[in-house]
C-alpha cells in the first residue's frame, strides 16, 4: 500500500480507480470521518478541512450551498436578493477562484458557477474536502485560493437504497434517492435522483419583492464502476433542469414594461458526462496510467425585468497522466492536459435612461492546454516536499508557466507544519461570475462580454498541534493572495453605473481552530477567522472590499447519546461588520434613522439547531435555521415611486447589495431511510 498519499489529482485518481483491497481501505477512512464529523485531515499535505457524511447531517442541508454553515473556512451568501443564487468565499475571495472538483474532475465552471452550488445535493455526497492554498498542478491552475473536492456515494456502496425527504416552514421541500447495485462481480452502478422546490413565496420585509424565488429543480445522475486487476473504469452522467422566478408577484418575462411588476425568470439546463480509465503497470500499483475525459453542456435563459441574457457553454476536458512511485522516497507524475470552452452569449439590455448595454450574440472559444510535471520527495513520515510546474498555451494570451510547491514537516506525532504557494490562472466571465449586476438598473461601463485572463499568486502555511487530552487539536493558518490582473467590478467608479476593468487586489487571511471532546460523545469545534481583503479601485485607490465581513467566528456543538440514538447539534456564528458602498451610506429606515451611520453593516449572529432520533434503518430529524430571526433590512435599493414602492427602472435600483440573511427563522423536519445489504 502506498503511504503519505498527496492531495494531488494523481493520487485521487489512483485511489478512485484502485483495486478492491485499496477501496476497502478508503472505506475504512470514510467510516472514521463519519464518527469525527468535521475535522482537519492529519495526513494531507495541504491544510484540508473534511466535512464527512456525519458533518453534512448536522444541518438539514439540501445542497452544497447549505453545507458550509458550520465551517468558518468558507463563507456562504447570496449574490443578489432576487435570483436565489448562492456564492461562497474562500480566503476572502469569491468562489469563482476556488476550483470545484467532482472526485478530481473540475466541475461547476463558467455558466454553471452562479447556481452550480445548488446542483449538488448534500445527500448524494460522502464527504467534502476543503483544501486551502495552491494545490497540485495536475488538475490545472484555475485553483487560486484552494480546491473543494466532492466525494459522491460510490457504486460499490453497502447501502443499496437510501431515501431522504424534508420540508421547511416556508414550503421548501426536497427529496433524494440513491440506489447502488452490483451488476456483476466486476461491474457496479449507482442511480441518483433529486427534486426540490418551494411553491409558496414570502415577503417578510414588506418591500414588494419575494425573499426567496419560486423554484423547481430536477436532478438525476448515474455512475458506473468496472474493475479487473488489469483495468479500472469509471463513467457516468448528470442532468439538471432548474427553473426559478423571483422579484415582484405578477411579473411576466418578455412582456415587461415600466410600471408593471418587475422580476426574474431563469431556466438553467446542464448535462455532464465523464470517463475515467486507470491501468496499473505494476502489480503493487506503484506505476500506472490514467485518463480523464469530461464533456459539459450548459444553457441559461435569464430574464431580469426587460433584460434578457442567454448563454450556452460547451466544455471539453482531457487529462492524461503517468505516475511512477520509484521507491519509498521518490514519486513523480507527468501528464498532458487541455480544456476547451465554446461560449455563446447574448445580452439584450436597453435602460429607460436611453443607455444601451445590448450586446449581440458573441461567440468565444477559450482553449488552453499543455504539459505538467510533479515530483514528490518523502523522508519517511517526517517530511514531504511536492514541486510542480505546468506550462500551458492560451489561445489569446500566449504561453504561461505556473509553478507550485507544497511542504509538510511533522517532527513529532503531535505537531504538523505545512507551507505551500504558487500561481493561478483563469479566464474571467464578467456576467456569469457576477450575475447580481443584472439585478440592477445601473449602466455597465466596459467590455462585459470579454474574457480576460486573471493571474494571481497565493502563499500560506498552517501549524497544527495535537494535545494529549480530550482528543483535542489547535490549528493556526495564514494565507495571502495577490492578483496582478483581476477583473474588477466597481460600483463606485461612476454615478449610477458599474465599471468592469482590469486591476489589482489582495487578500490576507488568518484563522484559528480548536477541536475537542471534553466529555464522552460531546464534540466542540471553535473557529475564528480574520480577513483583510482590498481592491485597487480606479477612483478610491486601495479600499476594503465592500460587503465582505473581515471577522467571523463559528461554534459547533454536538452531543450523541449512547448508541447514537439521539444526536443534538447546535451551531452559532458571529459575522462582523463590513464596509458598504458609498451609495448606501445615506440609506435610512422608516423612522428616518441612518442604517449605516459609520458606513458599515451591523455585526450579527446566526444560530442553527437540530435534533436527530435514530431508529433501525431510518432517522427522523427536526431543526431550525436563523433562530434569532435576523434579516438584512433595506435589501432592495432604489428610487421610490409616488406610491412609496420601489422603482426597478430607476438608475439607483440595486438588488445585489446583499451582506446578510434574507430569510428569517425557518424550521424543518425530515427523514432518512437506509437499506443495508444483507450479509451471509
Amino acid at each position: 500500500m502506498m503511504r503519505n498519499l498527496q492531495i494531488g489529482f494523481a493520487c485521487m485518481l489512483i485511489s478512485t480507480l484502485a483495486p478492491a483491497q485499496q477501496a476497502d481501505t478508503v472505506k475504512t477512512a470514510v467510516l472514521t470521518a463519519e464518527r469525527e464529523g468535521n475535522h482537519l485531515s492529519r495526513g494531507k499535505e495541504l491544510r484540508t478541512e473534511v466535512i464527512s457524511s456525519a458533518g453534512l447531517m448536522k444541518m438539514a442541508c439540501c445542497n452544497l450551498a447549505e453545507s458550509f454553515e458550520n465551517s468558518a473556512s468558507v463563507t456562504v451568501g447570496y449574490s443578489d436578493a432576487v435570483t436565489g443564487a448562492r456564492q461562497i468565499r474562500l480566503l476572502g475571495l469569491s468562489g469563482i477562484y476556488t476550483q470545484m472538483l467532482d472526485e478530481s474532475r473540475p466541475v461547476l465552471r463558467g455558466l454553471a458557477a452562479p447556481f452550480g452550488l445548488s446542483y449538488v445535493p448534500g445527500p448524494w455526497l460522502e464527504s467534502i474536502q476543503i483544501a486551502k492554498g495552491a494545490p497540485s498542478v495536475i488538475g490545472g491552475v484555475e485553483s487560486m485560493t484552494g480546491q473543494i473536492n466532492l466525494e459522491h456515494r460510490k457504486p460499490t456502496d453497502e447501502k443499496p437504497l437510501f431515501l431522504q425527504a424534508s420540508v421547511m416552514t416556508d414550503t421548501k421541500a426536497d427529496f433524494n434517492i440513491a440506489s447502488a447495485l452490483q451488476v456483476s462481480p466486476s461491474l457496479s452502478t449507482i442511480l441518483l435522483g433529486h427534486v426540490d422546490g418551494n411553491f409558496r413565496t414570502h415577503d417578510m420585509n414588506g418591500d414588494g419583492f419575494v425573499d426567496d424565488p419560486r423554484a423547481l429543480q430536477f436532478n438525476v445522475g448515474n455512475r458506473w464502476f468496472f474493475y479487473t486487476p488489469e483495468l479500472q473504469v469509471r463513467w457516468g452522467f448528470q442532468a439538471v433542469s432548474d427553473t426559478r422566478q423571483g422579484g415582484q408577484e405578477g411579473y411576466r418575462k418578455g412582456r415587461y414594461a415600466p410600471g408593471t411588476p418587475w422580476g426574474t425568470d431563469i431556466h438553467n439546463r446542464l448535462v455532464d458526462g465523464y470517463l475515467k480509465v486507470g491501468r496499473p503497470l505494476r502489480d503493487d500499483q506503484s506505476e500506472s496510467l490514467a485518463l480523464v475525459a469530461d464533456y459539459t453542456l450548459d444553457h441559461i435563459e435569464a430574464w431580469f425585468g426587460g433584460t434578457e441574457y442567454t448563454g450556452r457553454q460547451q466544455t471539453g476536458y482531457l487529462n492524461l497522466l503517468y505516475r511512477n512511485r520509484v521507491d519509498d522516497h521518490h514519486d513523480f507524475t507527468l501528464g498532458l492536459g487541455a480544456t476547451a470552452d465554446r461560449l455563446e452569449e447574448t445580452l439584450d439590455r436597453l435602460l429607460p435612461t436611453g443607455i444601451d448595454n445590448t450586446r449581440p450574440r458573441t461567440v468565444s472559444t477559450l482553449v488552453h492546454g499543455g504539459a505538467y510535471g510533479e515530483y514528490t520527495f518523502h523522508a519517511g513520515d517526517a517530511f514531504t516536499a511536492i514541486a510542480g510546474l505546468r506550462g500551458e498555451a492560451y489561445r489569446y494570451d500566449g504561453f504561461r508557466l505556473s509553478p507550485r510547491i507544497t511542504l509538510k514537516y511533522q517532527p513529532t506525532d503531535w505537531l504538523v507544519i505545512r507551507a505551500n504557494g504558487g500561481r493561478g490562472l483563469r479566464h474571467a466571465l464578467p456576467l456569469p461570475d457576477h450575475i447580481g449586476v443584472l439585478s440592477t438598473g445601473k449602466a455597465f461601463d466596459g467590455d462585459i462580454l470579454a474574457h480576460p485572463l486573471e493571474s494571481s499568486w497565493t502563499f500560506g502555511g498552517n501549524v497544527t498541534g495535537y494535545l494529549p487530552f480530550w482528543k483535542a487539536y489547535v490549528s493556526l493558518d495564514a494565507f495571502a493572495t495577490r492578483f496582478g490582473n483581476q477583473l474588477i467590478v466597481d460600483y463606485e467608479d461612476i454615478p449610477d453605473g458599474i465599471s468592469f476593468y482590469g486591476g489589482r487586489s489582495r487578500s490576507d487571511t488568518w484563522q484559528a481552530d480548536l477541536h475537542a471532546e471534553p466529555l464522552p460523545r460531546l464534540t466542540v469545534d471553535l473557529t475564528a477567522r480574520y480577513t483583510d481583503a482590498r481592491q485597487d479601485l480606479r477612483r478610491r485607490g486601495w479600499s476594503e472590499t465592500p460587503l465582505l465581513a473581515p471577522f467571523k467566528a463559528v461554534l459547533n456543538l454536538q452531543y450523541k447519546a449512547p448508541l447514537s440514538r439521539w444526536i443534538f447539534d447546535f451551531t452559532a456564528s458571529w459575522n462582523g461588520s463590513a464596509r458598504v458602498y458609498d451609495g448606501m451610506t445615506d440609506r435610512r429606515d422608516a423612522d428616518g434613522r441612518l442604517l449605516y451611520p459609520d458606513g458599515r453593516t451591523p455585526a450579527y449572529p446566526l444560530l442553527y439547531a437540530q435534533v436527530t432520533r435514530r431508529f433501525r434503518g431510518f432517522d427522523l430529524y427536526i431543526g431550525g435555521e436563523n433562530l434569532t430571526g435576523f434579516r438584512q433590512r433595506d435589501v432592495i435599493l432604489g428610487a421610490l415611486r409616488p406610491d412609496g414602492s420601489i422603482d426597478p427602472d430607476a438608475a439607483s435600483f440595486d438588488g445585489s447589495a446583499v451582506w446578510g440573511p434574507l430569510m428569517g427563522l425557518r424550521a424543518d423536519i425530515g427523514i432518512r431511510v437506509t437499506l443495508w445489504k444483507m450479509t451471509r
